[in-house]
């Protein structure tokens, strides 16, 4: 009996009905090259005692975060790159900024990995990669140079005071003070002086922070395609409106709980600064100020609303050091947690507040030469917070305000949000 014969287009429609049928081929991920940094793996370990090692990965970091978005959450993903010494990735990572540091991983991680802590550490390796001049970076993450760091300010702020005299002749400016100011500064550095000294310098840190702010825009941009679904660029002046907000406000940062006490010092430190960098715009521009209808009288008298304004600055700035040291010095009991940097910046900003409050006591009980020295103490301290604002953890602020307006742009902080 011969075989019944299939006509050729029946043969092939059941043919393709067939591979209709069939599961469509699984993609494969694209290889990775892997290429660990040891120095990376090193310094990080050093930094945090090597508590991301003890990470296996079990993602409670993540689930945990009130701040970790549903699709791509954070930071387990982080701890893995950590794991890996995959320094360029964890540079690019703009999650990385996100976080806050509250410590709601760290406190539930079951393995003591530390992940806040983790990724505040590589945050100041970030800012010390992308400042410039680099070596700058450097010299604030080690304590051996802090030496070097107070020493510069006081010698630039000596030169001053050696070259007060000179400068005065060059340019024909004397020491009256006018006949409404009662026992001014100005004999020992004039307000002339001292202003075109901060003015310079402040041109100079603007500068710098934004090379390093661009840099780090760059670093951003090259690592955005990593995982990033919606390459749709939101209006820019929407985002940074947004993310203003947000750092304004603390609206994340209050979102945190196991140590929502650590967003308060933050608003006070905030608020404070602010309030201070008012009364201080107000003193370098009142004499040639529009908004000063009578004349510019310096020292301002205890009761008036620019010396009510920055005493109130001052001790909200005072509160919130304190309360920062607090929690850091309990996280050091239990985690380990605070390093050199934080210590640096705290002990900056709080001699700073504690020489501007004796400076202005010594001042109205007419205490000379004493005044004057505690004076030039405060002046030294306001420098070291202004010559290394790029390099402190006052960049900090500079660099998450930057992701946060990358990731708005992004919609990163967008709906996918929790």
């Amino acid at each position: 009996m011969e075989a019944a014969e299939i006509p050729i287009a029946q043969h092939s429609e059941e043919k393709e009905s067939a591979q209709d049928r069939l599961p469509e081929p699984v993609s494969r991920p694209t290889p990775v090259l892997m290429a660990p940094d040891p120095d990376f793996i090193r310094e990080l370990t050093q930094l945090t005692g090597g508590a991301f090692k003890k990470c296996f990965q079990c993602g409670t970091c993540s689930a945990i975060c009130p701040l970790s978005p549903d699709e791509e959450p954070f930071p387990r993903k982080e701890m893995a790159w950590a794991l890996w010494g995959w320094k360029d990735r964890l540079l690019q990572d703009t999650d990385l900024w996100l976080c806050h540091h509250c410590n709601d991983c760290s406190e539930l991680c079951p393995r003591g990995g530390r992940p806040g802590d983790v990724l505040s550490a590589v945050r100041s390796i970030c800012i010390r990669e992308h400042s410039a001049p680099r070596f700058m970076g450097r010299l604030l993450s080690e304590p051996r140079f802090l030496p070097l760091l107070i020493l510069l300010p006081v010698l630039l702020l000596g030169g001053l005071i050696l070259l007060r005299e000179p400068l005065e002749g060059l340019f024909g400016l004397g020491l009256e003070a006018g006949r409404q100011i009662v026992y001014p500064f100005s004999s020992f550095l004039p307000h002339w002086l001292l202003n075109g000294f901060f003015a310079l310098f402040g041109v100079l840190v603007l500068l710098v922070s934004c090379i390093g702010v661009i840099r780090f825009w760059k670093t951003l941009t090259l690592g955005s395609e990593y995982g990033r679904r919606n390459q749709k660029a939101a209006p820019l002046a929407r985002s940074v409106g947004k993310a203003f907000r947000k750092a304004l406000f603390h609206t994340e940062f209050a979102s945190c709980e196991s140590q929502f006490s650590r967003a308060l010092p933050h608003v006070f430190v905030l608020f404070g600064f602010l309030a201070l960098s008012v009364v201080t715009a107000w003193v370098i521009t009142g004499t040639s100020n529009p908004l000063v209808r009578e004349d510019f009288i310096y020292p301002f008298e205890f009761w008036s609303p620019w010396k009510l304004l920055g005493n109130l600055g001052g001790l909200a700035l005072l509160v919130g050091c304190v309360l920062m040291a607090l929690n850091r010095y309990r996280e050091h009991i239990r985690f380990g947690a605070a390093t050199y940097v934080d210590w640096f910046f705290l002990g900056i900003l709080f001699f700073t507040v504690l020489s501007g409050f004796a400076s202005e006591i010594l001042h109205y009980l007419r205490m000379v030469p004493h005044r004057h020295y505690v004076y030039f103490v405060h002046l030294v301290s306001v420098c070291c917070l202004l010559f290394y604002l790029p390099y402190s953890k006052f960049a900090h602020f500079l660099y998450r305000l930057t992701a946060m307006v990358f990731a708005e742009r992004f919609e990163r902080g967008g709906s996918s949000w929790k």
